[in-house]
């Protein structure tokens, strides 16, 4: 029996693994329902990128009431998907114990979408006519938006997140994300135009990885393994074959379809959704102090947080691989 549990921990290390029992649990909550989006968390699942680095992640899928700030905060799981900038910097307002390590999308994937009009040929077109947009967004984005381009609160409309009054109205204007809507509006027939806010200014970081200040300080070895992870994860699901990736997304959210994936990677990779800017040089995940600095004061200038609010207290560098 002492020669075969011998021979069990060497092949497994032998592997780039370690023994089951010696692995570490992680419980990362993603930003939404499985999709494209989170591609590369599953990949590195699928192909046993975290299991080789001795962790034991089990991905969370996020949805309607699920809130991963709170759900951090709370201690009630290690780490969660930020879906944008404005995460690290409310929890840093609200004076939580939570640390962003990487920055996995260099632009926020969010869209205005127009129908195809003579009039709308950029965002700064769109200003006095009405635009869909969610309640949370009045209150971040749109704040830029009015900023940047004089919109005024009159024009908004109220998105409810279903395509249709878009489809029958061919002077709609909506917000959405450039790997979704788009789809969606042209299998309803319509020809959509499509303008990324990171393409004009707007600083987001998105898809980033929120950790617990406690699992940076007591395991800083899990923090980092799952950063690497990861970002290897997404380097394989843009340039490799997403095929496992998508069955795993596939099979904790049974509504989405291969189409849908399909068109959603490959517009991350279009856009340059993870690899552009900084992570050209620094590698996927990369963060800098100057775009959280620009970021930070682009919002703060706004009046969505205020001055002297220190993005310091609420990002860590130290867990990004060396270029």
């Amino acid at each position: 029996m002492m020669r075969r549990t011998f021979w069990i921990a060497l092949m497994a290390l032998a592997f780039g693994g370690l023994p089951a029992a010696a692995q570490e649990r992680v419980v990362f909550a993603t930003d939404w329902r499985a999709q494209a989006e989170h591609g590369g968390f599953y990949q590195a699942i699928a192909a046993g990128l975290y299991k080789a680095r001795g962790l034991d992640v089990t991905l969370r899928q996020g949805g309607v009431g699920m809130d991963p700030q709170q759900l951090l905060a709370a201690g009630a799981i290690d780490a969660a998907m930020g879906s944008n900038g404005y995460f690290t910097l409310n929890l840093v307002e609200a004076g939580a114990p939570v640390v962003t390590v990487a920055a996995l999308f260099q632009k926020d994937p969010v869209i205005l979408m127009s129908h195809d009009r003579p009039d709308v040929n950029r965002l700064a077109d769109m200003k006095g006519k009405p635009i869909a947009v969610g309640d949370p967004t009045v209150h971040t984005i749109w704040r830029y938006l009015k900023s940047r381009y004089g919109f005024e609160d009159d024009q908004i409309r109220k998105y409810t997140f279903n395509i249709a009054p878009f489809l029958v109205n061919k002077q709609a204007i909506q917000q959405g994300y450039v790997t979704s809507e788009p789809l969606t509006a042209t299998r309803g027939g319509a020809k959509p135009k499509v303008f990324l806010l990171a393409d004009d200014g707007y600083l987001s970081y998105a898809a980033t990885i929120m950790v617990r200040k406690d699992l940076t300080q007591k395991r800083p070895a899990v923090v980092r393994a799952f950063v690497e992870a990861s970002i290897e994860g997404w380097k394989q699901y843009l340039h490799g074959d997403p095929t496992a990736a998508n069955a795993l997304i596939k099979r904790d959210n049974p509504e989405m379809d291969d189409e849908t994936l399909a068109y959603a990677r490959a517009k991350l990779i279009e856009y340059g959704i993870v690899e552009s800017g900084d992570a050209l040089t620094l590698g996927i995940g990369a963060m800098t102090p100057e775009r959280w600095d620009a970021f930070t004061n682009q919002m703060v200038a706004l009046g969505l947080y205020k001055p002297g609010i220190d993005w310091r207290q609420g990002v860590e560098f130290g867990f990004l691989p060396t270029p």
